[in-house]
């Protein structure tokens, strides 16, 4: 007689297998290995959070707080969800711990599970699982370039190919509220073909309505004005030194005016990565600047950006492709910028390090040669690369040994092939340097 099958899996919850849990690890370990290289460690926080924090940081009117939270009551009348996203509690974290004022850059990574109640679908579970980083202390462009080029970075060498990367500006609390009223205007007009959920929205939240999936909806948001044509002259510069950025370190992208993704803490530039093996959910990662959070919060006036990956994703788009295993990041190296014409060089050749397996980072504050040298002291850096206007008109670098003090300068074409020969991987695996991050 068989047994009759009593207990099943909660819709949307999926039981993973050793044969299936290897491929995981192996997936888990490239995020690692690509996160640690950019100079990021890793935090975890816990897996249920206040519900007003995700209602404040998300927003009150987005999918997400509105029908997909799993919400449930504790003593005392308080209100706890299961995290739907990794951002807003990173952010609570180094809030409550004090980690912003122990850092002038928090550069950090989660891998871990999450929870929204949406229709389960291919690639879409109820629990499901993320690697997201944020990046919290700058406001400069580069910062948000250096987290798509880890994001990408972790995609290709974890075998996904034929991704396709999008990038928009969705504006500040400047240009914001001029864009807001062109498009209540807009959407007043065309109302009565709007969907029920846009036409709500269209009095608590009309740039939610161009996040709406509804296909006619989405071809109404086509036709109405566009976030990135009401850029202030601030939002307009940052978008196009990011542009400037992705060209330099030759990573390919398109503009699509009509991204706004969909979580109200978004701020100026948001990006977008797709994969062709997908169908028609064809998202694999996205993310973006979230410069007003940590303030809204609580907290002091930082710049931030950050990005997240669903891993059930990649997975599809691998189908039964081996990931190959991943190394640990080769020796510590900082790049340092002496003079402000020297950092775009600097961080072309920052990707390229990073991407031929080294452990490298550079210094987003602008701050003087001495004190970069302090900071990679502080990292243990092992080298540091400088270069100023006497390099850059000889198309060197100079190479500082961090221990013996000595200095060497070095063809930039050379740079790469000189440090492979003189650094090795780190003993021990894939273990987090001290330093970008510590509580």
């Amino acid at each position: 007689m068989s047994q009759e099958k009593k207990y099943r899996a909660v819709k949307g919850m999926a039981d993973i297998f050793p044969e299936g849990a290897a491929r995981w690890r192996a997936l888990e370990d490239r995020a690692v290995s690509a996160a640690l290289r950019y100079g990021y460690g890793e935090i975890r926080t816990p897996l249920v959070e206040p519900t007003e924090l995700f209602v404040r940081s998300i927003g009150e009117t987005t999918d997400i707080v509105e029908k997909e939270m799993f919400t449930f009551a504790g003593s005392g009348g308080k209100s706890f969800s299961l995290r739907p996203e990794g951002t807003a509690g990173v952010v609570r974290a180094c809030l409550e711990h004090g980690v912003f004022g122990q850092n002038p850059l928090v550069r950090c990574f989660y891998l871990g599970p999450m929870f929204r109640r949406e229709r389960p679908q291919a690639g879409r579970r109820r629990q499901f699982h993320q690697f997201g980083a944020e990046a919290i202390g700058s406001r400069r462009p580069a910062l948000d370039v250096e987290l798509i080029d880890l994001l990408l970075l972790f995609l290709e060498e974890a075998g996904l190919e034929g991704w396709s990367l999008a990038v928009n500006s969705v504006g500040c609390p400047r240009c914001r509220p001029g864009y807001r009223e062109q498009l209540g205007v807009y959407l007043e007009r065309v109302e009565d073909r709007l969907c029920e959920n846009c036409r709500r929205r269209r009095e608590t939240n009309p740039l939610r309505t161009l996040d709406c999936k509804n296909p006619s909806c989405r071809e109404l948001a086509g036709e109405g004005p566009k976030p990135v044509d009401s850029l202030c002259p601030d939002c307009s510069s940052h978008l196009a030194s990011a542009e400037r950025l992705l060209s330099g370190i030759g990573l390919p992208y398109t503009i699509d005016p009509m991204m706004v993704r969909g979580l109200d803490y978004y701020t100026s530039l948001v990006f977008e990565v797709t994969g062709p093996a997908l169908g028609a959910q064809d998202a694999v990662a996205g993310g973006g600047r979230y410069d007003n959070l940590v303030g809204e919060l609580g907290g002091p006036d930082l710049g931030a950006a950050g990005f997240s990956v669903g891993l059930e994703r990649i997975l599809i788009g691998l189908a039964e492709k081996e990931i190959p295993p991943a190394a640990a990041p080769l020796g510590r190296l900082y790049l340092a910028a002496a003079g402000p014409e020297a950092f775009e060089p600097q961080f072309i050749l920052l990707s390229k390090l990073r991407r031929r397996g080294f452990w490298a980072v550079t210094d987003y504050g602008e701050r003087s040669l001495k004190a970069q040298l302090r900071e990679a002291n502080k990292l243990g850096a092992g080298r540091v690369l400088i270069r100023g206007p006497e390099e850059l008109a000889a198309g060197t670098v100079k190479i500082k040994d961090m221990e013996s003090g000595k200095e060497t300068s070095v063809p930039e074409n050379e740079v790469t092939s000189t440090l492979t020969r003189c650094l090795i991987s780190p003993p021990g695996g894939l273990v987090p340097p001290e330093g970008e991050f510590r509580r």
